[in-house]
């Protein structure tokens, strides 16, 4: 496991039932869930599967009821023992460890947030924030003070004194990712954290993670059987099936190149200008010119591409500006480079773009943007014909 890997799980397996270490050394890993049902009475409920997180990475396990994914969470913080496999946390061995130190982890590595919230409904909210510190040894003023800084940072600043009783399900879960977020853990497991909140409220409450996540940088895992939260919410995403993964991906891989039937199935109704990007669609620009060259030249360059713009890029492909047609025709252009009449004010886009966000540059214009990449080099176009096409075949 390489230093930017928080997490790494290999090869794991829970099967449950009363001889399950037997049932995995004997096991046909081609038998079905329901073949080694009917034929052993043990349940599989997670298969094989190893992957890796890197540290501050959301990794997004997704999949309908009965696939899994709860028990892998689980088995990640040995809640639930594994039956087989590694899970590796910082080069650290979870499954080795005795009671002493996954308890040491768990207390100063990772926290975990449930679908049910689980307050302590006779203390006050800053109280409960403050639990994990308290059962750290943390003094009184040390934790007190952390569990305001948190509950001002999840929006629940002056509700310390009330009781869980007192607030909405929404402000509850919100107490909730606060508790698990004063004890400053590298690691946060969430297993369905806001299917129980109203549609609303839960879309506030993936708001407002996302707003934490890019202050606080956590490493994730979020379990979740709604597709539309798994891309809103994932850096990339494993859909589970039967205890094993479909495919890992992006949002975009997963949508634009969906392994099976099964994947496809679920992004099918995904809203794909949300998730496609300039990247995956953009096509070659018409023309590309190199800084220095002169008008005279771009102007025979222009006509050859049978183009009426050029994008300007200098030796190490970074886009300079668009030069067009009409520029170049001007008179005493000729002494004149495209480097000195390149429009340094053109619209852009970049490769990590959604086409959501590039419908309104391109809507009344029919010439095309330069697409970047993160160091400013050029890397393609995109048009308004390209993202129509885009949405219309999930190209």
């Amino acid at each position: 496991m390489t230093s930017d890997t928080a997490i790494s799980c290999r090869n794991v397996w829970k099967i449950f039932g009363p001889n399950a270490r037997r049932v995995r050394d004997t096991l046909d890993p081609g038998l079905s869930r329901a073949e080694v049902r009917d034929r052993t009475g043990h349940v599989v409920a997670v298969k094989d599967v190893s992957f890796n997180v890197a540290r501050g990475e959301t990794f997004v396990v997704m999949g309908l009821s009965g696939s899994g994914k709860s028990t892998l969470v689980r088995c990640i913080s040995r809640l639930i023992e594994p039956t087989d496999g590694t899970i590796l946390i910082d080069d650290r061995d979870l499954t080795s460890m005795d009671a002493r130190q996954l308890i040491e982890v768990r207390r100063h590595k990772m926290a975990m947030v449930f679908q049910h919230f689980g307050l302590f409904p006779h203390r006050r909210i800053v109280d409960n924030v403050s639990y994990g510190l308290e059962v750290r040894g943390a003094r009184k003023e040390a934790r007190v003070d952390k569990a305001m800084e948190t509950l001002e940072l999840v929006g629940l600043a002056g509700w310390e004194n009330h009781y869980p009783r007192e607030l909405s399900g929404g402000m509850q879960q919100r107490v909730g990712l606060a508790r698990a977020l004063a004890v400053d853990p590298e690691i946060l497991l969430f297993d369905e954290p806001f299917s129980a909140l109203d549609p609303l409220i839960r879309r506030d409450m993936q708001d407002e993670l996302l707003q934490i996540q890019s202050v606080v940088h956590k490493t994730m895992i979020f379990i979740t059987h709604d597709f539309l939260e798994a891309i809103k919410m994932g850096d990339r995403i494993a859909i589970m099936k039967d205890g094993e993964f479909s495919q890992v991906g992006t949002p975009e891989e997963l949508v634009a190149r969906p392994a099976n039937d099964y994947v496809r199935d679920f992004t099918d109704d995904v809203p794909r200008y949300k998730v496609l990007t300039a990247g995956a669609v953009m096509h070659e620009p018409a023309c590309r010119l190199d800084a220095g060259t002169s008008a005279s030249r771009a102007r025979v360059r222009l006509k050859a591409c049978d183009a009426s713009t050029a994008f300007v890029v200098d030796g190490d492909g970074v886009f300079l500006g668009a030069v067009h047609a009409a520029d170049l025709d001007a008179p005493g252009m000729d002494s004149r480079t495209v480097t000195d009449l390149a429009r340094k004010d053109a619209t852009t886009a970049s490769t990590s773009d959604t086409l959501e966000s590039l419908i309104a540059a391109t809507a009344h214009d029919d010439g095309s943007l330069a697409v970047v990449d993160e160091r400013g080099r050029l890397a393609g176009a995109i048009d308004r014909t390209t993202i129509m096409l885009a949405l219309a075949t999930g190209r």
